[in-house]
């Protein structure tokens, strides 16, 4: 018992006061020499995010408005040439532009979007890019006309929801990783159909649906599209899944360990023999199942073609006195028909889903429900991805399933009489004609 009272003296705050006193000095005049490292990883973000915000605001943006005539002739995959042609647009950024200077990226929005049963197509564009865009439409599409539009987003009240308008929408999410497919315009059964009305078009459910539309209600589809560079991650990944399916990994030669080769160089004096490989009568591609073979060319063939970083999202929205929340599935038929259970599809993202139900929190439901509705629509008009403006919340689609998800559809395979048309295009005056 004396032995612990001695023990307890010792570390009495008479005796570890000089300690404490020189720990106390060391914080009160170094306390901040941890601080850059906790602090670095936000201060790069907050930098970055800032230069961003100052040079995106002198990036000029425009709204175009695709107006359709009555008969495409050309195939959907007229369009993913128009989008092979946009991925052009990537540039290269050397670490001034991007850290210094604050470029990033710019991105293209496709949109559909019904206001009272009108169907429209628009795309907006940076203004730098609408030489090339303008050229690449005209290229497949030469019937088309395009015109710059007012933004229709600004022609409804910009605090949705509120007592007046309500809305329901959310952001989709790829159901696997990038390297997985969706289905695609190629696998409709007749899309190679030479004449029009024989083929079958992903989107004519859609535009049926939203041109059904009553007035006060509309419905907006956004497809932001970003091109990125094959080098990115998801090309690597998708090979590494390949490998992995087709169990196409490099051998390693089976060698004794050093210590029996030792003993086998002093018994015998000869040096050890490698092993030999035995040599397999079916390579492992052979052994592969239909899926499985299915699969891997899905695969290898979407990573073959150009990449976007895309963000996908819809919202429904109108007065309260005809806003009729069910409609809000008419985009759902959409997304499931170019969706897969085996290889790859789109789904909601509950995150940003517009409705929100807890167990624990029942009571903070209406105002979540309430700021997802209002982040959404924020989101939207100023085309931000989910997650802005942290990074994340996108998946890679390549110029064939971004053409399948987006393109011009004809009479014939989009008969909604409430899709309004143009007759033909106004074509230009011919060159060299007098003036005077």
């Amino acid at each position: 018992m004396q032995e612990i009272f001695e023990i307890f003296r010792f570390f009495s705050v008479k005796n570890l006061s000089p300690y404490l006193l020189l720990l106390w000095d060391i914080f009160k005049h170094w306390w901040w020499l941890p601080l850059p490292f906790i602090l670095w990883q936000r201060f790069v973000f907050l930098w970055l995010w800032w230069k961003q915000e100052l040079w995106s605001a002198t990036q000029k943006q425009v709204l175009l408005e695709v107006k359709i005539p009555k008969e495409i002739l050309k195939p959907i995959r007229a369009m993913e040439q128009v989008f092979a042609g946009i991925h052009a647009l990537h540039d290269v950024l050397v670490w001034r532009e991007k850290w210094i200077e604050g470029q990033f990226q710019l991105s293209i929005s496709l949109e559909i979007a019904s206001i009272g049963g009108d169907v429209h197509f628009y795309i907006r564009t940076p203004a730098s890019f609408r030489n090339v865009l303008e050229a690449n439409v005209y290229s497949q599409y030469p019937n088309v006309e395009i015109t710059e539009a007012e933004d229709y987003t600004r022609k409804v009240p910009q605090d949705i929801p509120n007592k007046n308008w309500d809305l329901f929408g959310f952001d989709m999410i790829a159901t696997k990783e990038d390297p997985y497919p969706i289905r695609t315009y190629i696998n409709f059964e007749t899309e190679k159909e030479a004449l029009e009305e024989k083929r079958i078009d992903p989107l004519a459910g859609l535009i049926e649906g939203m041109a059904a539309l009553r007035p006060g209600e509309q419905l907006w589809v956004q497809i932001i599209a970003k091109p990125i560079r094959e080098e990115v991650p998801w090309v690597k990944r998708g090979r590494e899944i390949v490998d992995e399916i087709t169990h196409r990994s490099e051998k390693e030669t089976k060698r004794p360990p050093l210590l029996k080769e030792a003993l086998d160089i002093l018994v015998t004096g000869e040096p050890p023999k490698e092993a030999e490989e035995e040599e397999e009568i079916m390579p492992p591609e052979m052994k592969l199942t239909p899926g499985e073979r299915e699969l891997v060319r899905a695969i290898e063939e979407k990573i073959t073609k150009f990449g976007f970083s895309c963000t996908v999202r819809f919202i429904y929205l109108g007065e309260r006195e005809v806003f009729f929340k069910p409609k809000a599935r008419i985009p759902f038929g959409f997304f499931k028909e170019v969706s897969y259970e085996n290889l790859g599809g789109l789904k909601p993202w509950k995150v940003t889903m517009t409705k929100s139900k807890t167990v624990f929190l029942w009571f903070w439901d209406k105002r979540r429900e309430y700021l997802r509705k209002r982040k959404l629509f924020r989101h939207y008009i100023h085309r931000y991805p989910p997650l802005f403006p942290k990074p994340g919340g996108t998946f890679v689609l390549n110029t064939e399933e971004v053409a399948t998800l987006y393109h011009f559809p004809g009479k014939a395979v989009a008969p909604a009489p409430a899709f309004s048309r143009i007759e033909s295009k106004k074509g230009e005056a011919p060159p060299g004609l007098p003036t005077e």
